[in-house]
């Protein structure tokens, strides 16, 4: 497998990750992030050590008056397999509560892009990859699940 499947996708916060209004998508962090990490096809996600991705810094152009914004980051073997994990039951479950938890947004807040298989993408490269979906729609360079593009061949 020459190249594997880099996905990104940030939400921003109705409240902090401390108030009572989150408390359901904090308590399901643990289960859909090992949900994921043993999901047929996942490779890698971007994590600290207390195992989500929380704490982690970045997006800080995006927040427009939002509570705050979290990322997602991670890569997997294909865009079936994410696709497959994505609208899961466990993972579609807290997917058809997010507007509890996240303002809703016009603009792209996911996007996918092929990555050179053991290439671990970092939030600057998502950042990138965001903007460049919002300014120019679907390209091989960031798309979505909606319209997708092929992994290069080589």
């Amino acid at each position: 497998m020459a190249h594997q499947l880099a996905q990104v996708n940030i939400a921003r916060l109705r409240a902090p990750l401390d108030s009572e209004e989150l408390a359901g998508f904090v308590a399901a962090l643990d289960p859909v992030n090992a949900s994921a990490d043993g999901a047929p096809g996942f490779v890698w996600r971007l994590q600290t050590d207390e195992g989500n991705a929380t704490s982690v810094k970045a997006f800080a152009w995006e927040p427009q008056g939002a509570a705050g914004v979290i990322v997602n980051l991670s890569v997997w073997e294909s865009i079936e397999q994410l696709s497959h994990w994505v609208y899961g039951p466990l993972h579609r479950a807290v997917l058809l509560q997010r507007r509890q938890w996240f303002e809703r947004v016009s603009d792209a807040t996911t996007a996918l892009w092929w990555v050179p298989a053991g290439h671990i993408p970092t939030t600057l490269e998502a950042e990138s990859r965001v903007r460049h979906l919002r300014r120019h729609g679907p390209t091989r360079d960031a798309f979505s699940f909606k319209e997708s593009f092929l992994a290069p061949s080589e």
